[in-house]
């Protein structure tokens, strides 16, 4: 089914497999959705998620992301700017990018960038978050989708999902089911947003 000609139009950024941007694109297909996703754009050649996007006739692009490790350098960022405005997005999604966005982007797209992150923020901001919190011993941890800010995984909350921790849990285990948990929350929160929320 085609999406309604008045859903917001997302793009999606990631640098990985792309299993959050797959459960997207399927979520925008269904006949209630308010948004579509418009454009794919990865930070690492030949990632999956550019593949994912190819097989669901989304353009994927593929955009080096300069000379830094951690973050986009100047001329990257203006071509991932450029690329989202050609395709009239009105919301950018992470989906397992890694890499902090800094104010040309943001300023860009303000308050119009999100992000999923596996664990409820403020606990366990940054990297393997499952094991962070595997390791302090909590009951539970979960997923959170917030607006991005030029922090680390610090901005304002929109919704979180909570997964129990099991007693028999390793970070495979407990990664596996906050996965799950995203591929929920994600679309739901996009949904959301599409209707004004």
């Amino acid at each position: 089914m085609v999406a309604k000609p008045d859903c917001i139009r997302v793009g999606v950024l990631g640098s990985g497999k792309g299993s959050n941007m797959v459960a997207l694109a399927e979520a925008a297909t269904l006949p209630d959705a308010t948004f579509k996703v418009v454009t794919v754009i990865s930070d690492t050649a030949g990632a999956g998620i550019l593949d994912r996007a190819r097989e669901r006739g989304i353009p994927a692009h593929y955009i080096n992301p300069g000379q830094f490790r951690t973050k986009l350098d100047a001329g990257a960022e203006a071509r991932f700017i450029e690329v989202l405005r050609e395709a009239k997005v009105d919301y950018v999604a992470l989906a397992g990018f890694m890499r902090i966005l800094k104010d040309g982007l943001l300023d860009a797209f303000p308050k119009r960038v999100i992000n999923i992150h596996p664990s409820l923020l403020p606990s366990f901001p940054g990297l393997e978050s499952w094991k962070q919190a595997l390791d302090h011993g909590v009951k539970v941890t979960g997923c959170t989708v917030h607006f991005v800010d030029a922090g680390v995984d610090t901005g304002k909350i929109i919704s979180q999902k909570v997964v129990e921790v099991l007693d028999n849990d390793t970070p495979a285990s407990l990664h596996e089911r906050i996965q799950v948990a995203e591929r929920t929350i994600y679309p739901q929160v996009m949904n959301a947003l599409g209707r004004g929320l």
